[in-house]
């Protein structure tokens, strides 16, 4: 559980980490979009220098991002198997069994992994440079124009923020949790289909009721404190557009922009 890296905050020095919070998450935004539009292979090896760049600049190592797409190769490998025995579109490139897989198939499977890649790295990029205080500032600065509107913009970032701080809180729980079942004899790795789920339900009953648990005392130290969510209050910290975050801008819109001119083309 310790090898998990989404939503870890790596106090670096680098030029991303230095960026303005708001600049991030529209950069992120931005590329998101990118992602999934049909570029095909060039556009996507194009994006995928690009998050190659952008992590190198981050001072990322590959073994952190890797941890951080690790969770999702259950999902990855169960969209595989999917895609493959259930799209039958374009030629038949081979056969397991008496079961035809085709072309259409696997470059479908394909476009799919490389999109989910894509999107955890940048993610991973996001909450590796931002501190969860100042993910939660330029979340709220972003939201404060649809006040008007009364969306709880405050709110909103506010548990966002208490969700990515209690990430790696909820997995020190779960290695705790996962002792304390082995040492009275629960094995999570070996027996039965049956037994394994029995011992998966000796793990997430109590991590559920640790969690509740979490956040009850959260919410009564928040009310000991006198918050209240829709009080007018000042920030000790302000933040402020440098020219490095409007170069973030100027390079992911010209990264859409040339993605859209390839497509128009």
């Amino acid at each position: 559980m310790n090898n998990i890296a989404l939503g870890r905050y790596l106090p670096l020095d680098s030029c991303i980490h230095r960026l303005d919070p708001r600049a991030k998450i529209i950069a992120l935004i931005l590329m998101m979009v990118a992602i999934f539009l049909p570029a095909g292979w060039i556009g996507y090896a194009l994006l995928g220098c690009a998050v190659l760049c952008l992590t190198v600049l981050a001072k990322l190592k590959m073994n952190f991002l890797w941890r951080s797409m690790k969770p999702m190769m259950f999902m990855l490998v169960f969209l595989l198997i999917i895609n493959l025995f259930m799209l039958q579109n374009g030629t038949i490139l081979f056969e397991i069994g008496s079961f035809p897989i085709y072309s259409d198939a696997v470059f479908q499977t394909l476009y799919i992994t490389v999109r989910l890649m894509l999107m955890i790295i940048l993610t991973t990029v996001l909450t590796a440079t931002t501190k969860p205080l100042d993910l939660t500032l330029g979340i709220e600065h972003l939201l404060s124009p649809f006040k008007v509107i009364h969306l709880p913009a405050h709110e909103i970032a506010m548990m966002i923020s208490i969700a990515l701080r209690f990430i790696p809180t909820l997995i020190e729980e779960t290695q705790r949790i996962m002792k304390a079942q082995a040492s009275r004899g629960v094995d999570m790795e070996e027996g039965k289909l049956k037994e394994k789920i029995m011992s998966i339900l000796s793990l997430i009953v109590p991590l559920f009721v640790s969690a509740f648990q979490h956040a009850d005392d959260l919410a009564n130290a928040m009310e000991a404190r006198g918050y209240v969510p829709d009080r007018t209050r000042t920030r000790y910290k302000q933040l402020h557009m440098h020219i490095g975050d409007y170069v973030i801008f100027a390079i992911c819109f010209l990264i859409l922009g040339g993605l859209l001119v390839f497509l128009w083309i």
